[in-house]
């Protein structure tokens, strides 16, 4: 599969994520993973797509590759917090909720997760 065809999935995933479709999102988004597994960028919207359709664990994996591959993803960060609180480990998920709050203290919704999680 060239390059584009792997963007144009990309593409693709997220306008359906963004329209409310995250298991037809999720679909597209493995099949980019497949051709293109190093990309931290597939594996976040995959992780995405995932979460917004109910399968947190899968999601938990698909972040948690989605840090290994740029440990700098602040969704990324904030997506395994949110995981991690739904799997009902609140002091992991804190963690990775206080690092998407360092790394952009201007997104409410980190900062609003964390203060959920610390109830």
């Amino acid at each position: 599969m060239s390059d584009e065809d792997v963007y144009g999935l990309l593409v693709r995933g997220r306008e359906l994520l963004a329209s409310g479709h995250p298991h037809q999102a999720a679909i597209i988004l493995q099949r980019a993973r497949s051709a293109e597994p190093r990309k931290a960028s597939i594996r976040e919207a995959l992780a995405r797509a995932l979460y917004n359709s109910g399968q947190t664990t899968r999601a938990k994996q698909e972040f948690a590759a989605a840090i290994d591959l740029d440990p700098s993803n602040d969704y990324a960060h904030f997506g395994l917090g949110l995981c991690e609180a739904r799997s009902g480990d609140p002091s992991v998920a804190a963690g990775h909720l206080k690092i998407a709050v360092a790394m952009r203290p201007e997104v409410e919704a980190y900062q609003d997760a964390l203060k959920r999680l610390a109830g």
